[in-house]
Protein backbone atom coordinates (compact mmCIF):
# COMPACT_ATOMS: atom_id res chain seq x y z
CA UNK A 1 0.00 0.00 0.00
CA UNK A 2 1.55 3.81 -0.38
CA UNK A 3 3.07 5.26 2.25
CA UNK A 4 0.46 8.02 3.11
CA UNK A 5 2.42 8.98 6.45
CA UNK A 6 3.74 12.50 7.44
CA UNK A 7 7.21 12.87 5.52
CA UNK A 8 7.14 10.06 3.59
CA UNK A 9 7.11 12.43 0.49
CA UNK A 10 10.25 14.19 2.02
CA UNK A 11 11.68 11.09 2.40
CA UNK A 12 11.47 10.12 -1.31
CA UNK A 13 12.44 13.75 -2.13
CA UNK A 14 15.43 13.59 -0.09
CA UNK A 15 16.13 9.96 -1.80
CA UNK A 16 16.11 11.31 -4.65
CA UNK A 17 18.50 14.22 -4.14
CA UNK A 18 21.24 11.71 -2.72
CA UNK A 19 21.03 9.51 -6.07
CA UNK A 20 21.02 12.13 -8.21
CA UNK A 21 24.13 13.60 -6.43
CA UNK A 22 25.94 10.49 -6.58
CA UNK A 23 25.75 10.84 -10.65
CA UNK A 24 27.39 13.90 -10.31
CA UNK A 25 30.90 12.77 -9.17
CA UNK A 26 32.45 15.02 -12.06
CA UNK A 27 30.99 18.38 -10.13
CA UNK A 28 32.66 20.13 -6.98
CA UNK A 29 29.08 20.53 -5.79
CA UNK A 30 26.96 17.55 -6.51
CA UNK A 31 25.04 17.70 -3.78
CA UNK A 32 23.87 21.07 -4.40
CA UNK A 33 23.52 20.30 -7.76
CA UNK A 34 21.12 17.96 -6.96
CA UNK A 35 19.04 20.23 -4.89
CA UNK A 36 18.59 23.08 -6.93
CA UNK A 37 17.75 20.71 -9.87
CA UNK A 38 14.78 19.15 -7.42
CA UNK A 39 13.96 22.73 -6.09
CA UNK A 40 13.68 23.53 -10.24
CA UNK A 41 11.78 20.32 -10.93
CA UNK A 42 9.12 21.62 -7.80
CA UNK A 43 9.10 25.81 -8.79
CA UNK A 44 10.11 26.51 -5.34
CA UNK A 45 13.29 28.28 -3.97
CA UNK A 46 16.14 26.04 -2.89
CA UNK A 47 15.27 27.37 0.73
CA UNK A 48 12.01 25.88 0.59
CA UNK A 49 13.37 22.60 -0.58
CA UNK A 50 15.87 22.73 2.21
CA UNK A 51 12.96 23.50 4.96
CA UNK A 52 11.44 20.13 4.19
CA UNK A 53 9.17 20.66 1.24
CA UNK A 54 6.44 18.00 0.76
CA UNK A 55 5.13 15.76 -2.02
CA UNK A 56 5.90 13.34 -4.54
CA UNK A 57 8.87 13.59 -6.53
CA UNK A 58 8.43 15.54 -9.91
CA UNK A 59 8.44 13.00 -12.69
CA UNK A 60 10.48 15.31 -15.10
CA UNK A 61 13.61 15.14 -12.16
CA UNK A 62 14.90 12.59 -13.65
CA UNK A 63 15.20 14.33 -17.35
CA UNK A 64 16.71 17.03 -15.63
CA UNK A 65 19.35 14.53 -13.48
CA UNK A 66 20.15 13.07 -16.87
CA UNK A 67 21.00 16.50 -18.54
CA UNK A 68 23.59 17.27 -15.65
CA UNK A 69 25.08 13.94 -15.51
CA UNK A 70 26.01 15.00 -19.19
CA UNK A 71 28.08 17.31 -17.76
CA UNK A 72 25.55 20.34 -19.10
CA UNK A 73 25.85 23.70 -16.69
CA UNK A 74 23.11 23.75 -14.09
CA UNK A 75 22.42 27.58 -15.25
CA UNK A 76 21.38 25.92 -18.57
CA UNK A 77 18.80 23.44 -17.07
CA UNK A 78 17.01 25.50 -14.84
CA UNK A 79 17.71 28.33 -17.00
CA UNK A 80 18.84 31.02 -14.53
CA UNK A 81 21.45 32.13 -12.45
CA UNK A 82 22.21 34.26 -9.22
CA UNK A 83 24.70 36.77 -9.48
CA UNK A 84 25.49 39.49 -6.57
CA UNK A 85 21.73 41.01 -6.49
CA UNK A 86 19.94 39.52 -9.30
CA UNK A 87 18.58 36.15 -11.13
CA UNK A 88 19.76 36.57 -14.28
CA UNK A 89 17.81 34.37 -16.81
CA UNK A 90 20.98 32.37 -19.27
CA UNK A 91 21.25 29.38 -21.80
CA UNK A 92 23.06 27.94 -24.63
CA UNK A 93 24.71 30.92 -26.83
CA UNK A 94 25.98 32.79 -23.33
CA UNK A 95 28.63 32.48 -20.55
CA UNK A 96 27.62 32.00 -17.37
CA UNK A 97 28.01 34.46 -15.00
CA UNK A 98 30.54 33.69 -12.31
CA UNK A 99 30.86 34.67 -8.67
CA UNK A 100 34.51 35.13 -9.56
CA UNK A 101 33.32 38.11 -11.36
CA UNK A 102 31.71 39.71 -8.35
CA UNK A 103 35.20 41.21 -7.58
CA UNK A 104 34.65 43.71 -10.40
CA UNK A 105 31.41 44.72 -8.67
CA UNK A 106 33.02 45.15 -5.01
CA UNK A 107 35.98 46.80 -6.82
CA UNK A 108 33.80 49.21 -8.70
CA UNK A 109 31.86 49.94 -5.34
CA UNK A 110 34.89 50.70 -3.63
CA UNK A 111 36.31 52.64 -6.40
CA UNK A 112 33.12 54.98 -6.55
CA UNK A 113 32.39 55.08 -2.70
CA UNK A 114 32.32 59.04 -2.53
CA UNK A 115 30.85 59.61 -5.63
CA UNK A 116 28.40 57.20 -8.56
CA UNK A 117 29.47 57.13 -11.93
CA UNK A 118 26.61 58.52 -14.17
CA UNK A 119 27.71 56.65 -16.90
CA UNK A 120 28.67 52.92 -17.27
CA UNK A 121 29.88 50.70 -20.20
CA UNK A 122 29.90 47.22 -19.92
CA UNK A 123 32.35 45.85 -22.54
CA UNK A 124 31.40 41.96 -23.64
CA UNK A 125 28.15 42.03 -21.61
CA UNK A 126 27.17 38.76 -22.02
CA UNK A 127 23.69 38.21 -20.22
CA UNK A 128 23.95 42.06 -18.99
CA UNK A 129 26.01 40.60 -15.73
CA UNK A 130 27.92 43.50 -14.96
CA UNK A 131 26.35 46.36 -16.07
CA UNK A 132 22.82 45.31 -14.38
CA UNK A 133 24.33 44.11 -11.13
CA UNK A 134 25.85 47.85 -11.38
CA UNK A 135 22.86 49.72 -12.19
CA UNK A 136 20.78 48.08 -9.30
CA UNK A 137 23.46 49.21 -7.14
CA UNK A 138 23.16 52.85 -8.41
CA UNK A 139 19.67 53.90 -9.12
CA UNK A 140 20.30 56.53 -10.90
CA UNK A 141 23.26 55.64 -13.59
CA UNK A 142 22.34 54.96 -17.01
CA UNK A 143 24.72 52.09 -19.17
CA UNK A 144 25.35 50.54 -22.32
CA UNK A 145 26.29 46.66 -22.98
CA UNK A 146 28.32 45.62 -25.77
CA UNK A 147 28.55 42.48 -27.18
CA UNK A 148 29.32 40.46 -30.62
CA UNK A 149 26.76 38.16 -30.43
CA UNK A 150 23.20 38.36 -31.00
CA UNK A 151 22.35 35.50 -28.64
CA UNK A 152 24.13 36.66 -25.57
CA UNK A 153 22.10 40.09 -26.11
CA UNK A 154 18.84 38.65 -26.55
CA UNK A 155 19.16 37.06 -22.87
CA UNK A 156 20.78 40.46 -21.50
CA UNK A 157 17.57 42.38 -23.30
CA UNK A 158 15.44 39.95 -21.26
CA UNK A 159 17.52 40.48 -18.27
CA UNK A 160 17.28 44.16 -18.29
CA UNK A 161 13.57 43.98 -18.52
CA UNK A 162 13.13 46.05 -15.01
CA UNK A 163 15.94 48.39 -15.83
CA UNK A 164 13.80 50.59 -18.65
CA UNK A 165 15.97 52.75 -20.64
CA UNK A 166 18.50 52.95 -18.35
CA UNK A 167 20.14 49.78 -19.86
CA UNK A 168 20.47 50.05 -23.49
CA UNK A 169 22.48 47.24 -25.51
CA UNK A 170 24.37 47.40 -29.20
CA UNK A 171 26.17 44.54 -31.17
CA UNK A 172 29.30 45.02 -32.09
CA UNK A 173 33.05 44.55 -31.65
CA UNK A 174 34.16 46.03 -28.38
CA UNK A 175 34.54 49.61 -27.87
CA UNK A 176 34.86 50.39 -31.58
CA UNK A 177 30.39 50.10 -31.60
CA UNK A 178 30.10 53.27 -29.60
CA UNK A 179 31.33 56.65 -28.92
CA UNK A 180 32.16 59.06 -26.49
CA UNK A 181 33.17 57.99 -22.94
CA UNK A 182 31.81 56.67 -19.96
CA UNK A 183 32.53 57.31 -15.69
CA UNK A 184 33.16 53.60 -15.56
CA UNK A 185 33.92 50.65 -17.80
CA UNK A 186 33.67 47.46 -17.29
CA UNK A 187 34.85 44.35 -19.17
CA UNK A 188 35.05 40.76 -18.89
CA UNK A 189 36.71 39.30 -22.11
CA UNK A 190 37.91 35.86 -23.12
CA UNK A 191 41.16 35.16 -21.53
CA UNK A 192 42.01 31.74 -21.82
CA UNK A 193 44.88 30.08 -23.77
CA UNK A 194 43.78 27.83 -26.62
CA UNK A 195 45.69 24.90 -24.56
CA UNK A 196 44.51 24.88 -21.50
CA UNK A 197 41.96 22.68 -19.85
CA UNK A 198 38.58 23.11 -19.55
CA UNK A 199 35.85 21.12 -17.86
CA UNK A 200 33.77 19.08 -20.11
CA UNK A 201 30.70 21.47 -18.94
CA UNK A 202 32.41 24.57 -20.49
CA UNK A 203 34.02 23.63 -23.50
CA UNK A 204 31.47 21.45 -24.44
CA UNK A 205 28.29 24.03 -23.82
CA UNK A 206 29.27 27.49 -23.05
CA UNK A 207 30.42 29.61 -26.48
CA UNK A 208 34.11 29.82 -27.10
CA UNK A 209 34.58 33.08 -28.61
CA UNK A 210 33.33 34.06 -24.82
CA UNK A 211 36.30 32.13 -23.69
CA UNK A 212 39.20 31.10 -26.07
CA UNK A 213 41.88 34.66 -26.43
CA UNK A 214 45.05 33.36 -28.38
CA UNK A 215 47.65 31.20 -27.52
CA UNK A 216 48.45 33.04 -24.16
CA UNK A 217 44.66 34.47 -23.58
CA UNK A 218 45.95 37.95 -24.07
CA UNK A 219 44.76 38.55 -27.80
CA UNK A 220 41.75 40.53 -26.43
CA UNK A 221 43.27 42.77 -24.06
CA UNK A 222 45.89 44.05 -26.33
CA UNK A 223 43.27 45.46 -28.81
CA UNK A 224 41.43 46.54 -25.46
CA UNK A 225 43.88 48.53 -24.06
CA UNK A 226 43.89 51.35 -26.77
CA UNK A 227 40.34 51.43 -26.92
CA UNK A 228 40.20 51.97 -23.11
CA UNK A 229 42.10 55.06 -23.05
CA UNK A 230 39.48 56.76 -25.49
CA UNK A 231 36.16 55.20 -23.56
CA UNK A 232 37.01 56.22 -20.09
CA UNK A 233 35.94 59.91 -19.34
CA UNK A 234 38.59 61.90 -16.85
CA UNK A 235 38.23 61.14 -13.68
CA UNK A 236 37.09 57.72 -14.38
CA UNK A 237 37.90 53.81 -14.35
CA UNK A 238 37.77 50.63 -16.26
CA UNK A 239 38.07 48.05 -14.38
CA UNK A 240 39.08 44.99 -16.52
CA UNK A 241 38.62 40.57 -15.18
CA UNK A 242 41.97 38.76 -15.35
CA UNK A 243 42.67 35.21 -15.56
CA UNK A 244 44.86 34.82 -12.10
CA UNK A 245 48.20 34.43 -13.89
CA UNK A 246 47.93 37.15 -16.15
CA UNK A 247 47.95 40.38 -13.80
CA UNK A 248 51.43 41.64 -14.84
CA UNK A 249 51.00 40.74 -18.72
CA UNK A 250 47.70 42.45 -18.87
CA UNK A 251 48.96 45.59 -16.24
CA UNK A 252 51.48 46.21 -18.59
CA UNK A 253 49.93 46.85 -21.53
CA UNK A 254 46.97 49.09 -19.23
CA UNK A 255 50.38 51.05 -18.23
CA UNK A 256 51.49 51.56 -21.41
CA UNK A 257 48.51 53.26 -22.29
CA UNK A 258 49.22 55.81 -19.57
CA UNK A 259 47.01 54.13 -16.81
CA UNK A 260 47.64 53.92 -13.19
CA UNK A 261 46.96 50.23 -12.10
CA UNK A 262 45.54 48.23 -8.80
CA UNK A 263 44.64 44.73 -8.37
CA UNK A 264 41.94 43.45 -6.97
CA UNK A 265 42.06 39.96 -5.74
CA UNK A 266 38.85 37.84 -5.52
CA UNK A 267 37.44 35.51 -2.38
CA UNK A 268 40.21 32.48 -2.57
CA UNK A 269 43.15 35.59 -2.42
CA UNK A 270 43.66 35.08 -6.59
CA UNK A 271 44.35 38.03 -8.81
CA UNK A 272 40.96 38.33 -10.32
CA UNK A 273 40.44 42.17 -11.60
CA UNK A 274 42.84 45.72 -12.56
CA UNK A 275 41.65 48.95 -12.58
CA UNK A 276 42.70 51.42 -14.23
CA UNK A 277 42.68 54.71 -13.77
Amino acid sequence: MPDHSAGAGQDGIRAAIVAAAARFAFSATPRLDAELLMAHALGVERSALLLGHDGPVPAEFAALVDRRAGQEPIAYITGSRGFWTLDLAVGPGVLVPRADSETLIEAALARFAAAPPATILDLGTGPGTLLLALLDEWRNARGIGIDRSAAALGWARRNAEPFGARAAFVQGDWGTAVTGSFDLVVCNPPYIGLDEALSPEVVGYEPGEALFAGADGLADYCRLAPELRRLVAPGGAAIVEIGWTQAEAVGDLLRAQGFAVDLRRDLGGRPRALIAA
